[in-house]
């Protein structure tokens, strides 16, 4: 289990081991941050990769100025388009034939969710999974398996990785030079977990109170 510990920890730490990424390696901090971008929102494999928190972070570099505020910015941005657009291919593609069956490297339980969430919100929910870990992955994904047109797909995943990571960086722009947020940076991680799960929980309970009625 010492990768789940390793990843805990830089999950929690993201800006410290960020920061090091930067001195060791320089500009290829943008290629590492658009690997990790595209690979959390176009496979649906890999939900567990950081988003939130990697997006803050990233913020909070170039408020430090370790990195261009605009180059990251548009990275980060075009990383988010193309990896939705990615999973929304996958899913018009293979889709129908993963969702009748488990996978062992899909949970099927992810898919259901996400689906439900899409049959919930239809095409905004593309702009409200952005902000929301897990289904940000599956809810494209989905939406290609429902055949959403492409050029309304697009429309939603512009809008929605604009708000997701405008907000993001932005927050970890200026306030990262705060001294209570550099102290404290575990404990937003932490709150910017809880805070994006909390529409899903709520979802959940709602779901599980209305099958009992």
């Amino acid at each position: 289990m010492e990768w789940l510990a390793w990843f805990l920890d830089f999950v929690l730490h993201i800006d410290v081991h960020l920061t090091s990424f930067i001195v060791q390696y320089g500009v290829w901090v943008y290629a590492f941050l658009f690997v990790i971008v595209f690979c959390e929102t176009g496979l649906v494999v890999t939900p567990f990769l950081p988003g939130d928190s990697l997006l803050f972070a990233s913020g909070v570099a170039a408020g430090s100025g370790l990195c261009d505020p605009v180059l990251i910015y548009f990275v980060l941005l075009f990383a988010g388009i193309a990896g939705d657009a990615c999973n929304y291919a996958i899913g018009r593609k293979v889709g129908p034939v993963i969702f009748q069956r488990e996978s062992r490297f899909i949970k099927k339980a992810y898919l259901l969710k996400a689906h439900a969430f899409y049959e919930r919100h239809g095409g905004k929910a593309i702009i409200l999974a952005r902000f929301i870990p897990i289904v940000r992955t599956f809810a494209p994904f989905v939406a290609g398996i429902a055949l959403m047109q492409p050029v309304k797909f697009l429309l939603f995943n512009i809008t929605g990785c604009l708000l997701w990571v405008s907000s993001l960086v932005a927050a970890g722009y200026f306030l990262g030079s705060l001294t209570w947020v550099k102290t404290h940076f575990s404990l937003i991680v932490y709150a910017i977990i809880a805070v994006s799960l909390l529409p899903l929980l709520i979802g959940t309970v709602r779901s599980r109170l209305k099958h009992k009625v």
